[in-house]
This record gives C-alpha cells, sequence and structure tokens, in this order.
C-alpha cells in the first residue's frame, strides 16, 4: 500500500487540480493506495475544498491543524496517519510531477531504502537555484550522504527506514541522512519539475539559515548525542590551552619588553568575542538535545490537530 503524504498551506487554488492530477497515475500502478492532505493551518478555502474531496473518495484523508505548524509539522502529521508501507511525500503546489511516482516506487524494488527526487531540470528563479545548490553540496559533504537536492520533497520511503523518526525544525528534507546512517540504501533519480501556476513560495532566503543551523544539529547528534563530553571537554581543553598561551604571552610582555597588562586589551577583547561565539553554538547544541529529549521521551507532538477526515486513528 502506498501513502502519499501531502502538506498544504495556501493552496486553494492548487488543491482541486492537484486531486486530479494525482489519481490516475496513482490507479495505472494497480496498488491500493491513500492520499493523506495536511492542512497546515491555511487561512484560505484550502479546508473546504480538500474536505470535499475527501467526502467523494474515501481514499483521501485529511489532518487539518488548528494553526501553522510548518512543513516538517505536517510531513510528521502525515507520517503518523499513515498506513502504507512505502510514503511518498510531494508538495502540494503542482511543481512536483505526479506521475514520477511510479518510477520512485519501481526503484525501491530494487533494494533500495529510500529514493530521493532530484531536480535536474529545476523551474524556478536563480536567486532560489544557486542557494539551494550551495546547501546541498554542503549538505553531502558534512553527512557523507551525497545527493545532488535535499530540498526536493517527492522521495519514497519503506516505512520501517522512518518509524520512529521524531521530526522538527528543517528535518525533513534530513530523513535520506537518518536512514543512510542506520544502514539503510539510499539513491536518487531525476524527476520533473514544473513551474508554479498559482499561488505563491512559502520559502525564503530565511530558510537556508536555518537548514544549515538544523545541519548543525544533525551531525552533532550522530556523532555526539551520547559522548557530549568530547564536545564540551574539547572545548574546556582548548580555553585552557588558549589561556595558559595568553599567560605565557603577557608574562613574556611583562617581564623581557617592560609592557604592562593594562595596555594589552586586544589578546584579551580577541578572546573574548572568540569565546561568546563558540559558546553561543554550543548552547544551541545543548538546547537541541533537551528539545530532542522533550518531544521522544513524552512522545510530546509538535503539532496539534482540529480534526480529520477518513482517518481510522
Amino acid at each position: 500500500m502506498l501513502s502519499i503524504v501531502i502538506p498544504v498551506y495556501n493552496e486553494e487554488d492548487n488543491v482541486n487540480l492537484l486531486y486530479e492530477r494525482l489519481v490516475p497515475p496513482l490507479e495505472a500502478l494497480r496498488s491500493t493506495f491513500e492520499i493523506i492532505l495536511v492542512n497546515d493551518g491555511s487561512k484560505d478555502r484550502t479546508e473546504s475544498l480538500i474536505a470535499a474531496i475527501a467526502l467523494r473518495d474515501s481514499r483521501v484523508k485529511i489532518v487539518n491543524f488548528r494553526r501553522n505548524f510548518g512543513q516538517t509539522a505536517a510531513m510528521m502529521a502525515g507520517i503518523d496517519h499513515a498506513s502504507g508501507d512505502i510514503i511518498v511525500p510531494m508538495d502540494g503546489d503542482l511543481q512536483n510531477d505526479p506521475n514520477d511516482i511510479g518510477r520512485l516506487v519501481q526503484k525501491l524494488d530494487e533494494g533500495f531504502d529510500v529514493v530521493s527526487g532530484w531536480r535536474k531540470d529545476r523551474k524556478d528563479s536563480e536567486w532560489r537555484n544557486l542557494p539551494s545548490r550551495i546547501a546541498n553540496r554542503l549538505i553531502s559533504r558534512i553527512s557523507g550522504v551525497h545527493l545532488h537536492d535535499y530540498g526536493c520533497s517527492l522521495k519514497a520511503y519503506r516505512r520501517d527506514v522512518i518509524k520512529g523518526v521524531r521530526l522538527y525544525g528543517e528535518m525533513h528534507r534530513f530523513i535520506p541522512i537518518y536512514a543512510s546512517w542506520q544502514g539503510g540504501k539510499v539513491t536518487e533519480i531525476p524527476v520533473h519539475h514544473h513551474p508554479r501556476l498559482h499561488g505563491k513560495s512559502k520559502y525564503g532566503m530565511e530558510r537556508i539559515v536555518k537548514v544549515v543551523l538544523d545541519l548543525i544539529v544533525v551531525k552533532f547528534m550522530a556523532d555526539y548525542a551520547n559522548k557530549p563530553i568530547y564536545v564540551f571537554g574539547g572545548f574546556g581543553a582548548l580555553n585552557i590551552l588558549i589561556s595558559g598561551m595568553a599567560g605565557v604571552a603577557a608574562l613574556y610582555l611583562k617581564y623581557v619588553e617592560g609592557v604592562s597588562f593594562i595596555l594589552t586589551p586586544l589578546p584579551l577583547l580577541t578572546v573574548l568575542t572568540f569565546i561568546t561565539g563558540v559558546m553561543s553554538i554550543l548552547m544551541g547544541l545543548l538546547a537541541e538535545i533537551i528539545m530532542r529529549t522533550y518531544h521522544e521521551s513524552q512522545d510530546k507532538p509538535v503539532y496539534l490537530v482540529k480534526n480529520t477526515i477518513n482517518v481510522d486513528r
């Protein structure tokens, strides 16, 4: 069974056409399927339009959020409510091509656990494409999982690969990394990408910063979640070393060059600013550990559901 997970936010002009384009290629696969539309607190007519679709077709499940929680939370809700053995997330803006779903599933049958879409001929403006290419190279280099397009929502996952994964922030794009680190086989194939016909993009340049910060968290959690003393202890040792070197330099200036301690403020200023910056990063990582414990050990949801349609649980 296939579960198609689609977060939607203010997509009143797209949802009916999305449904019409999605169903024929899914029926052609001759597999049972469900379409899970997660309404991420839309302020337009999206909620009523998708409700009408669900009333016509019981294969369409609706999850309505009380407010906007973001794409990752919507993706997590879709996965939580999915019943299929294969989960295929995609965007609701008609830029992903439903005809590519069959190709993704077929690639899974070759023994892969994750098949990621690659928008090789991306139909977006250059001001979005260039930062995306830079981010993809950075993510691939740091994670060791080399994909051309982490930002493409159209992917196919075996359910057991993402079972138990809790997503927040912008973490949904890093699921292939989690799968690879757990021994899963990850690959990618080129997929079609269409220009946006209606509405406007919900992504801004600030998302690039969020992605980079989330990538730091992913790398930290993979390498040091069970041994954070390596990071904090190493940082402490580095500071002791710097302190010793600064002390020796200060003594040299005092007793050899005859320069008073109060006449050399620049080394102190440099050290203080450096420590302030690095400590800020470390405090952020520590906060991420606390947040992950909060979400996972207490099973605290990262979204609030207002109501559902055609959902059994």
